[in-house]
């Protein structure tokens, strides 16, 4: 029997499961690029307005940081540059949680074991995985490149771009495949996966910053770290500036390392074991593990510690970029456009900010629903089964899942307004007076996180098995309703779906208790909704 024997039928079964992820993926990429770009295409419709923008973003080292560098004038360029770091790293957590999800996971859960019972050959499970998840990745890319040509974008610029952000999640894909041998356990081969996305991330960030500036101030060439870097990567791609192809061989090259590396130790380790031994905990456990508050924080500390860190981070960063702000509006009244836009407000420092506060809000939505999502994940495997067989009854249980992932949300929030406060009154000369503001103005933004933790919480109780499905779809709608609609001009409507849109733009526009208090009420009536629903339906489901 061949070590590759069973991987058609193996890969049928990973379409089979994932079938409805692979479609929001592949679908949703090109959508949101295509949104992605029409926006910069608004904001930026001029050669001038460009030029300003290329001008600014090439001699600002925050820009450089997190956009990465701009190379030249074109539209094109500058939709890349404002577009390309986030759907690479989109791509990246996407293909590194699949490959986790088909290979660690079910050596996890026992599934892997129950299928090799069958005829299937000891490498069957990865390639298949990996099969699947690089088609993926080619195939979103293909409807990537199609999206960006039909926003406008030239042709040959539009391919490369598309082939630089499916060439990211490729090289990921490598990268897991590697991270599911060294750990035992899904949490932490997607925590080392994780964690190398991170440092791609940095070396990438300082390649930038350390890059040079060209002679005409529009362009920016990388320095060595960009090169040791994934992400990295596809910004030497230069997609809209005389493309370099060969570059798009590196990722390709990193896959068939990534692969023969798996394969290897793959053969060095027992089915259900990983080569970094787990750390032997304390023999016996604290008191405070006997409750489910106990539990609860003691299983989300580790993920809410991770996303604080990344949080102060931005935050500060976004904070000091403040005192750049005033240069880039005066060079573009279209920006300063988009910009009021999504801060509300006649003062576009404080509308800056309040969009800042926005993006932040969205964010810490994905720490919501993937602190909630536990939930289902702890249904499938058994884990609450267990809990509720106690003395826990099921109100008590979920009312302190949601709970916990509530007061992550208020540490989340304030560390972010606080951080950004802190930044931009550094450059100001007032560092607590904005700090206090800023964490005050970004608690505000709670009573739309508390509708997202009701709406995560309803599909769990009344829709257990598309709960991950259904939340992160709507999560994906309310970020693109309520922080690109207005850019978009779309009708208010559909605004007002999103829970974002009805928060006030503080410090923009003076507060309102109003639509806070109706958002309080739409999360209270979601989370009853979704308790008397987990009460009167079976466990597990």
């Amino acid at each position: 029997m061949s070590a590759l024997t069973g991987t058609t039928r193996l890969a049928r079964l990973v379409l089979r499961r994932d079938r409805i992820r692979l479609a929001i993926w592949i679908l949703g990429t090109p959508l949101l690029g295509y949104a992605l770009a029409g926006s910069v295409a608004g904001i930026y419709p001029g050669q001038e307005a460009r030029l300003g923008y290329a001008t600014t973003s090439a001699s600002s080292l925050v820009a450089r940081a997190f956009n990465g560098p701009i190379h030249g004038t074109d539209l094109g360029a500058v939709v890349v540059a404002e577009t390309y770091v986030t759907l690479a790293l989109i791509v990246a957590l996407l293909s590194t949680f699949a490959v986790t999800r088909h290979t660690r996971q079910n050596e996890e859960t026992g599934r892997a074991e129950l299928l090799g019972a069958n005829v299937v050959g000891r490498y069957a499970p990865l390639t298949a995985a990996l099969l699947v998840i690089v088609a993926a990745n080619t195939l979103a890319a293909v409807l990537l490149a199609v999206a960006l040509a039909g926003a406008g974008l030239p042709l040959a610029g539009s391919v490369a771009a598309a082939a630089a952000i499916g060439g990211v999640g490729v090289a990921f894909t490598a990268i897991a495949a590697v991270t599911a041998q060294l750990s035992v356990t899904a949490r932490g081969a997607n925590a080392l996966a994780a964690a190398t996305v991170g440092l791609a991330f940095v070396l990438r960030a300082a390649g930038d910053v350390l890059g040079e500036q060209s002679a005409d101030g529009t362009r920016v060439r990388s320095a060595w770290p960009s090169w040791i870097s994934p992400l990295g990567w596809g910004n030497q791609v230069r997609a809209f500036d005389g493309e370099r192809w060969w570059v798009l061989a590196l990722p390709v090259a990193l896959l068939l390392v990534g692969v023969a590396l798996a394969y290897a130790l793959a053969e060095r380790r027992d089915q259900g074991a990983g080569l970094i031994a787990p750390r032997r905990g304390p023999a016996t456990a604290a008191p405070r593990l006997l409750s489910p508050a106990g539990l609860a924080w003691r299983m989300q500390r580790g993920t809410l510690l991770g996303w604080a860190v990344g949080v102060a981070v931005l935050g500060f960063s976004m904070g000091i970029a403040g005192d750049e702000f005033n240069d880039m509006i005066d060079a573009n009244p279209a920006a300063a456009e988009a910009i009021n836009a999504m801060g509300g407000g006649a003062d576009l420092i404080n509308a800056y900010l309040a969009a800042m506060l926005g993006l932040f809000a969205l964010t810490i939505g994905a720490y919501v629903v993937q602190a909630l999502l536990r939930v289902r994940g702890d249904e499938a495997d058994g884990v609450l089964e267990a809990a509720l067989a106690t003395a826990v009854s099921r109100t008590r249980w979920l009312g302190t899942q949601v709970l916990a992932a509530t007061l992550g949300a208020v540490a989340l929030l304030l560390v972010a307004g606080v951080t950004t406060g802190l930044g931009y009154g550094i450059v100001t000369g007032d560092p607590l007076g904005q700090a206090v503001e800023l964490g005050g103005a970004a608690l505000l933004r709670l009573p739309a996180l508390l509708v997202i933790a009701g709406v995560v919480t309803a599909i769990f109780g009344l829709l257990p098995r598309w709960s991950v499905v259904l939340s992160w779809t709507a999560l994906l709608v309310f970020l693109l309703l309520g922080q690109l609609g207005a850019v978009l001009e779309l009708p208010q409507a559909a605004l007002n779906v999103s829970p974002y849109t009805h928060v006030p733009a503080v410090p923009a526009v003076d507060p309102a208790a109003l639509p806070l208090v109706v958002l309080a009420a739409v999360a209270a009536a979601l989370l009853a909704v979704g308790v008397a629903a987990f009460r009167h339906r079976d466990v597990p489901s």
